[in-house]
């Protein structure tokens, strides 16, 4: 067999040439657009094929430098940190903290029904969060980033379970969410008032998802002062980690850096300082293309085969309880108005994908049946500020508690 080792600088490369593929077959194949596939994962699931071919009749190998993996993941996750603002969570009034709790309990319903479910395959239990909120309410970059962790605690294919999962929450969100709406609308009569009937949305940024920007235009100065905020958090998160390491304590290597980022954050928000978060989320989002691109390029999907009965039947499970949670807790808890219904059919896509999958969701509700700004400000808001933060804390208490096998 043919065996290659990829240095650093030649794992780069590739993966930026796969991204590039990855966003070129989106364009030609649009039902990857309107699922919002990601252009690294399209990219780099392909070269894992390659090397699935390699595997199977035995001809090639590749193995690849993953130190540049780590730095990007640990760059990815500390820019998340800077986006734990607890005035905005206070600013956002009642409707952003109760759509928190929701996802933050439905966080923990899917890593109890994964683990359940790979309990009475007698499978490892880390399956379960593998096709748990890792790679549901998280998506792609979640699973890029614990895939890893889970193999370091003994569930080899822990990196392609959470992968797969994740696509096939990204298409699986899409198509119960309408469903849900139509049925609230339906045995609730709802309707949008006049108002929203007739709404113009004054702000096409927020509808489509994006935060108000903070800086209209990212120079070398803005990039750069981004750039020292996530270096900072991530030596001084590095530190803390080696800190709680000589005590015998053991979290997640991007765990610190995240909590520091939030710190800085927070503290520059209560004293009125500014911060280039606009800057630190583009930062934020091109490691997290590089980072899914090159774990997406090493993953080894020989390792789904013997999963298949167990994992199909746990992501089916996942998602009539996505639709459930939705109907009858999401929606009564939000208010049972027009707009609580809105709200549960994005979170259909914001639970089994994306925060982009929840504003499709609503999107297409929403053109049919009446605007709702307080859909569309809740929604993102939570998406982009506060349940990656959430998520990850909670997985990482699962991380240390949770048994491989029962």
């Amino acid at each position: 067999m043919f065996t290659y080792t990829f240095g650093m600088e030649e794992t780069l490369a590739i993966a930026v040439v796969l991204l590039l593929l990855g966003r070129y077959i989106k364009e030609v194949f649009t039902i990857l657009k309107k699922f919002f596939i990601p252009a690294p994962v399209i990219g780099g699931i392909i070269f894992s094929v390659v090397t699935l071919i390699g595997h199977v009749t035995q001809t090639f190998e590749f193995t690849f430098d993953s130190s540049l993996k780590n730095l990007l993941m640990l760059a990815f996750f500390t820019t998340i940190g800077f986006a734990a603002s607890l005035k905005m969570l206070l600013n956002g009034g009642y409707a952003v903290f109760m759509f928190l709790i929701c996802s933050i309990i439905l966080v923990f319903v899917q890593n109890f029904v994964g683990v359940g479910i790979a309990a009475l395959f007698d499978q490892n239990l880390f399956m379960g969060l593998a096709a748990g909120s890792i790679s549901l309410t998280g998506g792609h970059g979640t699973s890029a980033a614990f895939g890893p962790l889970l193999v370091e605690h003994g569930f080899e294919a822990g990196l392609s379970v959470s992968i797969a999962s994740a696509t096939f929450g990204l298409v699986a969100g899409c198509m119960i969410g309408g469903p849900v709406g139509k049925r609230l609308l339906a045995k609730y009569h709802l309707r949008a008032s006049d108002d929203q009937i007739n709404h113009v949305v004054e702000n096409p940024d927020m509808v489509e998802g994006k935060l108000t920007k903070e800086e209209k235009n990212i120079d070398e100065y803005l990039l750069f002062s981004a750039t020292c905020y996530i270096i900072i958090a991530m030596g001084i998160g590095h530190f803390i980690i080696l800190g709680l390491s000589a005590l015998n304590i053991t979290i997640p290597s991007y765990l610190g850096p995240m909590m520091v980022a939030a710190v800085i954050r927070n503290y520059l928000d209560f004293s009125g300082r500014k911060i280039p978060l606009h800057s630190i989320n583009v930062i934020g989002g091109i490691a997290l293309q590089l980072f899914l691109a090159i774990a997406l390029m090493t993953m080894n999907l020989w390792e789904l085969s013997a999963l298949a009965l167990p994992l199909i039947t746990i992501l089916l499970v996942q998602t009539v309880i996505m639709a459930a949670f939705a109907y009858y807790v999401t929606f009564r808890i939000m208010g049972k108005d027009y707009d609580a219904a809105v709200i549960a059919t994005g979170q259909c896509g914001f639970g089994m994908g994306a925060t982009p999958n929840a504003m499709a969701n609503m999107e297409t509700f929403t053109g049919a049946n009446g605007q709702s700004p307080k859909a569309f400000f809740v929604v993102p808001l939570v998406g982009a500020l506060f349940i990656d933060f959430s998520n990850s804390a909670i997985l990482s208490f699962f991380l240390a508690f949770l048994p491989s096998s029962l």
